[in-house]
This record gives C-alpha cells, structure tokens and sequence, in this order.
C-alpha cells in the first residue's frame, strides 16, 4: 500500500471511531453566528465584552496534545487558532476532537483571548464534527524570514491546479482573489451598461446556423428532431434579430465555443459580453469602450497606470485610433493597399505565413498577425479592415475595399471586436454568399448564409454599432495573468494520462 492509500485508509478508520463515538461525521447543517474575519476587526468587543463566538471551517494546522490541543480553522473570511482543552468540552467531545485531520470541518463555540504569545484565538467551550477529509490534502508549508511569511514545498505544478482548481483556490490563496476580482469585473460591466440603458438578454446557445465571427464551431445532435446543431460561437446574428424587432440597447454575457487550437490566449468554452446598440456607429462604441474599461480598471487596479507582463499600460483616455493598414506598413514595412496580389503573396512566402486562402484580407490579416499585434502594447483601437475578412461590417463610404471595424488591442492582447453593422440586406445577402464561396475553396471559417437572418434583415434593421468583448483577456490585463487558463475557473485540458 503506498503511502497515500495508507494515510486514506487511516482517515477512514477515523471515520469509523467518529461512529463508534456516537457522532455523526456528516450533519446536515452547521447555524454559525460569525465569520472570522469580523472577530479579526474588532477583537477588543470581544474580549471586553466576554461575547461568545460561534464559528464553522476547514481545519488547516494540528497540534494534538494530552489533555489540551491547538488547531487554526479557515472560513472564506480568514483564518484562527483555536485553542481546545479537555476539561472545557467534555471527555467525549475531546475524543471526538481527536480523530480530526487537517482538512476536517468543524463547528466551534467559545470566547475569544490572546495566547502568551500574542495571537488572537478562540478557545473552545463547544466542539462539533461537520464533515470527514478522506483525503489528505497536500502539505503547504510557510515560514518567517526577515520579518515577512514566506510559503515554500508549495501546490505549483501548472497543470495540475487547472486540473484540480478546488486543490489550487484552497492552497494558493492569490488564485481566489483572481477570480473574485474576474466576478468583481464582470458586475461592474454590467452596471455601466444597465447604467446607459441596456438590456440584457440571453440568445441560443444551440443553434441550427452558426455565425457572427469566423471560427469552427463544436457539432452536436438533437435525437428527438433529428437535427444537427451547433454550439455557438458568437451570439451577434441573434442580438440583431432583437434590434431589427425593436430592442435599441442589448447586451449579453455569453458563453461561445469555437473548435480551435488552445494557447496561452484562447480556450474552446470562453466568455464575452457582446452589445448591439441602434443609432450608433463604431466610433461612439470606441468611446463607449475607452469609458467602460477605464472605470473598470481605476476601480480594480486603484490606477490607470497599470502592470502587465513587466510593462507598464497606460489606459488613461484618450486612446490612440490607428488604421489597420497604417500599421501594417509602420511594422511590416509594406504598403499592403497599394501592392498587386503577387507582390503579398510573394511576401508572405518569404517570412514563411501560411495561406489558407489566397484573398486580399486573409493576407492582410496574416501579415497584421504576424507584425503588428505583438507591437500593440498601450491601448490602441486597429481600425478599418479589408471587407473579405468582415462579412458583417458597413463598407468605409470613402473606401469600399475597407469596412468599419476596430479591434482593441492592450499588451498585445485582442481584447474587443466592433463593427458599424452592415444593415442592408442584398449587400449582406452577396457578402455571406461570397463567404460560403470561400468555404468551398478551404476556408473552414468562413460564415454560412444565414436565410432566417437574411430574412429579418428585410424588415428592416437600422443603423447599429455592434461590440464583442473577450472577458478572459481583459481579467487576464488587469490580474496580470498570462495564461487563460488562470482566469478561467475549469479550463479545457487534455486528458490526464495518468488516469487513463
């Protein structure tokens, strides 16, 4: 038996005493009357006050002893030792508190006192068992040096916390304030947008007809209707079937899925908000844009001079606006508008960028990719982009090849997607068709025709601005990670060999 399978079995036999004890390792519920963190604020009304405590949680050190012992108990609002002694709860009770391990919970009542040493602790005066660790939890060890805690033989092996996030929010405790910062920003994109009279509304998840970005959905099957459907992978089609029905502000947080590579900036499940507001056009959604994510950030960060990845971003307004071809030509030293077809395809094979399809917008975007993004390290709105690779997008009235489309782009991070948005149907009519000719040619991402929305469109659908939102990306910038992953509470892995 390997040492792990003995410490389980050893819990287990504690389990068993627990019963022979006469305790119920499993009670239905626990009625405490304080969190600890409100004994850590005002300990003095307390003590002075001789008021009794009456806390719950996860035991997470253990010093068993003969007749007196000490263990500290972590709720969601801190940490405290507790001091517990034989004689003040009861022989049975103490024989109870004995078969405790780290990784318990407990239910305590007592009052609260400094030791000899000065640390604020409750002792003791009723003890019960509230759930049995079967498992051993791994060891974290933490010690003093220069006055400061340091924690060392700690939980870090990467994959291993995304596989076991329950494992890595209760031993690294800067992983739970990253996500309630992430649920922190989240709330507030919601109050600046019901702020500014939005609505927020949910849309398909499944659908018949994927659509609304270029990306390869997950395929799925209805048994009853005998139907194939799709996960979505943008919620834009269905957002503007509810303006074209006489919704002016929508908004949804929405759960996409694109069936595409995983790295350090993308996930097969990730979450947006998307935004769909009548009357408008891109560049009022860039200003929409720059007040939304300022406020955020000033909010969460405490400055809009923040830290991602050893740079410094400065996200006070205004942000700079740069045509996508502009920055192209400063980054990769070409003037892409101004070029023959086989001047960009002979570039693109001498810096070795693969082309799945050979179409002015497909090379500018490959070219964009591979010179400019990483550049984009202060918040910069890329602006007007070739109509080839935005189906969806109003045409520039100075420019037809160009439509009007930003991307936001902060440590060369893609955080944002807006369109002015395309509201005449026979124009959208042609461009989706023209999509699903580049699908037939090898482009897996191009859209489908889309009858149903084609057909609301007839109806009539007003001038609109149109924004996605990558929420991962934008925690990521302001927790300063720099993986998806450390954003997202379950990510997708492969499969753990080990279990297979």
């Amino acid at each position: 038996m390997d040492n792990e399978n003995q410490l389980i079995h050893a819990r287990k036999e504690k389990l068993g005493r627990l019963l022979e004890l006469g305790a119920n390792p499993f009670p239905t519920k626990a009625a405490r009357t304080n969190h600890i963190k409100e004994i850590f604020d005002n300990p003095e009304l307390f003590i002075k006050g001789k008021k009794s405590v009456d806390i719950v949680g996860r035991i997470r050190s253990l010093r068993k002893m003969g007749k007196a012992s000490f263990c500290h108990i972590e709720d969601e609002t801190g940490k405290i030792q507790i001091y517990v002694k034989r004689d003040d709860i009861g022989t049975d009770k103490y024989q109870i508190f004995k078969q405790c391990d780290l990784g318990d919970f407990v239910h305590v009542k007592g009052f609260v006192f400094y030791t000899q040493t000065n640390e604020l602790s409750i002792h003791a005066e009723e003890f019960t068992f509230l759930a049995k660790a079967i498992r051993p939890l791994p060891v974290v060890k933490e010690k003093i040096e220069d006055g400061k805690k340091v924690m060392y033989d700690q939980f870090a092996d990467k994959e291993l916390r995304y596989r076991k996030r329950y494992l890595d929010l209760l031993l690294n405790p800067e992983v739970k304030h990253t996500f309630q910062t992430r649920s922190k920003i989240i709330k507030m994109m919601r109050d600046f947008l019901d702020a500014r009279g939005y609505i927020e509304v949910e849309t398909p998840i499944l659908q018949p007809i994927y659509g609304g970005a270029a990306a390869q959905p997950f395929v799925t099957k209805h048994n009853k209707l005998d139907m194939k459907l799709y996960l979505r992978i943008a919620d834009e089609l269905y957002l503007k079937r509810l303006i074209i029905g006489g919704f002016e502000k929508v908004y949804e947080v929405c759960k996409d899925f694109r069936n595409e590579g995983m790295d350090r900036t993308h996930n097969p499940e990730f979450t947006q908000i998307e935004l769909y507001e009548a009357y408008a056009d891109y560049h009022e959604i860039m200003d929409l844009v720059e007040d939304m994510l300022t406020g955020i950030a000033q909010e969460v960060c405490g400055t809009l001079d923040t830290t991602y990845d050893d740079k410094t971003i400065h996200l006070a307004k205004p942000w700079q606006r740069k045509p996508m071809l502009e920055l192209i030509k400063e980054h990769a030293g070409i003037d892409v508008e101004n070029s023959r077809m086989e001047e960009l395809i002979a570039f693109c094979k001498e810096h070795e960028i693969e082309l799945e399809v050979e179409n002015f917008g497909k090379i500018v975007d490959e070219i964009f990719k591979r010179f400019v993004e990483d550049n984009l390290i202060q918040p910069t709105f890329v602006v007007d982009f070739p109509k080839e690779i935005s189906p969806l997008a109003k045409s520039k009235p100075d420019n037809p090849r160009l439509v009007e489309r930003f991307e936001i782009f902060i440590a060369g991070l893609e955080l944002g997607n807006c369109f002015s948005e395309l509201n005449d149907p026979i124009d959208q009519r042609e461009r989706l068709e023209g999509q699903a000719k580049q699908r037939e040619l090898g482009d897996v991402e191009a859209s489908e025709v889309d009858e149903d929305f084609l057909e609301a469109m007839e109806y009539g659908m007003p001038p609109t601005g149109g924004l996605g939102l990558g929420v991962d990306r934008i925690v990521m910038l302001l927790t300063n990670s720099h993986n998806i992953k450390d954003v997202i509470l379950f990510p997708q892995m492969r499969p753990d060999s080990h279990n297979e």
